[in-house]
Order: structure tokens, then C-alpha cells, then sequence
């Protein structure tokens, strides 16, 4: 299964060591175990390491440790650590189809829903991770993730991550020029040329053609309408549904600056969104943090570690730059 996101050459900044086979494992897990005996906690040691392995290595090292010392890794980490620290090494420990899981279900429990991360979330990935998310999503709360986003959500904004959530986007390379052409009239016709706006068009169109498509659907609509194409959702959507149209658009268009934009708005104003800036780093530091990372100085004229050094402290900024960092 292919990592999450849609380019299809992409710069992590985690890549696996190599090699690492069961003294690769061994030495990871002495070192850990090594880093939390005794009094105090050696919190260099476990970012060197974990912020080094990739998901895969470090679930191998959760697995020796136990059949090294019988106790639970991710438990000897938690109980030696706090803090936003503490969150950002038990994401890196977790099978990310899980964390993905967790990131859905928080946003849709207790008061209010987090909007914002559904939409992150199921718009940014592919078809297989999607279905995987959903398989953990049933195995860890005993009900389908489709099931508690029509609890909490409800109009066009409801009906947008349902069908987001179905997984069956267009994964096929080859672009139809005839049905790029077709598709640019029928979203004309469903929205500029509307009194009105015909949601159910843009919601099909949006959802499940494939990245070349729709990417051609954008320039030939400006081409032939004279307006980009985020300034016709913007002018004919508002609230969730919007900002969920507009995520689409932006990940098909250029997913490192939707990520890069992500990442600037977790760290701009009052406080930190702290899940958010933890969630996108550990999920995209092996796909294309990389990518992001000049995304983001090219449009913030500020490297993304400096920001997370003015923004963040301790061994949590450590951390989260030595994720930044690549090895």
C-alpha cells in the first residue's frame, strides 16, 4: 500500500535505516530501555532514536522490547514523559492507519466537531488509505467512522465527507481530454452560469476524478471561464463545505502547499494547535515532508524548523525538528 497523499515522487525527511535487522532492533531497544532505568529520563536518547526509525522500525523495536525486558514499550514511554512531548512520541510509536483512527474520532467526539481535521484528513489521502483507516476506525470503536460523521454532521458538509469517505476516487494516470472538457461545462453549468449552485455536481466531479483530471479540469476552466478555479468554490460555497471543497482543490493542485499552509495556521496566532502540527509532521515526515518544507519557505520566507523553534519548547520542539531535519 502506497503512503499517504497523492504525489508520486515525494521527499520524506524519515527514511527507514538501513540496515536494520535484529541487533539493528536490539541495540534500539537497550537503548530505550536504557534511557528511562533508573532515576530521571534521558529525553536525547529516545529523540535520537525514534526520530531516526521509520513507523515500521519503530513498531519492530516496540515488539523486541518486549521480548527483551516483558513490558510494554508505548507504556514505559508514557509513564516517563508528559506533555505535548509525550503526545508527539506516542503518535510516532502508533500504526498510523490507528493514529489516523484516534485523529478522526477526537475530532468527531465530545462538544463540537473539529471540522478542520476531518477535512485534513480525508481529503489529503488515497483510496487504500482510506479503507484502511476506516478498518481501524471499526476494529478500535466498534462502529463504522461513515456512521458517526452522520451523527455529527449534517447538509452538504455531511454529504461531502461520506463520500470522501467511500474511497473510490479515480487512481487511473491516463487523462480523457473529452471528459475533462465535459466536466469543466457541467461545473460551469452547476455554478457560474447557475442562479444558484448545483452541490450535487461539484461534490461528484470533486471526489472521484483522478489528480491529472481534475488538475486539467482546473486550467481549462480558468482558460475557458477566466476565473480560477478556488474563486468559483469560494463564490458559490460557504462554512465546512467550502473549506472541505477547497482542501480538495488544493491537494490536487499542490498538496505540499496545502500542508505547508496546514502548518503555518497550527503555529500562527494565539497558542499552538498542537494536534494539528503533531499529526501533519509525524504523518508526513516518510512521505513528503520534504516537500512541504520548501513549500513553506517559499511562501512564508521563514524555514519551517524556525518556526517550530519560535513557536515551541523543551524536548517537544526537539523532537518535532529532529522529525523536520532529514537524517
Amino acid at each position: 500500500m502506497s503512503y499517504p497523499g497523492y504525489p508520486p515522487q515525494f521527499t520524506p525527511t524519515i527514511r527507514p535505516k538501513q540496515p536494520y535487522g535484529p541487533a539493528e532492533e536490539e541495540a534500539d531497544a537497550a537503548a530505550l530501555r536504557k534511557a528511562m532505568k533508573g532515576l530521571g529520563t534521558d529525553e536525547k536518547a529516545i529523540i535520537a532514536v525514534l526520530s531516526n526509525r521509520s513507523n515500521a522500525q519503530r513498531l519492530q523495536i516496540s515488539r523486541k522490547y518486549t521480548a527483551l525486558y516483558g513490558k510494554d514499550l508505548l507504556k514505559d514511554l508514557k509513564g516517563e514523559l508528559s506533555g505535548n512531548f509525550e503526545d508527539v512520541v506516542v503518535a510516532c510509536m502508533t500504526p498510523l492507519d490507528q493514529f489516523f483512527a484516534k485523529e478522526l474520532h477526537d475530532a468527531i467526539s465530545g462538544l463540537g466537531t473539529n471540522e478542520t481535521t476531518l477535512i485534513e484528513v480525508l481529503c489529503s489521502l488515497n483510496n487504500a488509505w482510506i479503507h484502511a483507516i476506516k478498518n481501524a476506525y471499526q476494529t478500535m470503536y466498534k462502529k463504522s467512522l461513515e456512521s458517526d460523521i452522520k451523527g455529527d454532521t449534517s447538509g452538504y458538509f455531511e454529504r461531502l465527507l461520506i463520500s470522501l469517505c467511500q474511497g473510490m476516487r479515480d487512481e487511473n494516470p491516463t487523462v480523457n481530454p473529452g471528459q475533462v472538457a465535459a466536466d469543466v461545462q457541467a461545473l460551469f453549468q452547476a455554478g457560474q452560469n447557475k442562479i444558484g449552485t448545483d452541490e450535487a455536481t461539484f461534490n461528484a466531479i470533486l471526489v472521484s476524478r483522478s489528480l491529472p483530471h481534475l488538475r486539467e479540469v482546473f486550467k481549462q476552466y480558468q482558460q475557458s471561464h477566466g476565473k480560477p478555479f478556488e474563486k468559483v468554490v469560494l463564490s458559490e460555497f460557504s462554512g465546512s463545505v467550502e473549506t472541505g471543497l477547497l482542501a480538495i482543490v488544493k491537494c490536487m493542485t499542490d498538496c505540499s502547499l496545502y500542508f505547508a499552509e496546514r502548518l503555518h495556521d497550527s503555529m500562527s496566532g494565539a497558542g499552538t494547535k498542537d494536534k494539528a502540527l503533531i499529526r501533519i509532521i509525524v504523518s508526513r515526515s516518510e512521505c513528503d515532508l520534504g516537500d512541504i518544507k520548501v513549500a513553506f519557505q517559499q511562501k512564508y520566507g521563514k524555514s519551517l524548523e524556525s518556526f517550530i523553534n519560535s513557536d515551541c519548547s523543551g524536548d517537544y520542539k526537539r523532537m518535532l525538528v529532529a522529525m523536520v531535519t532529514p537524517m
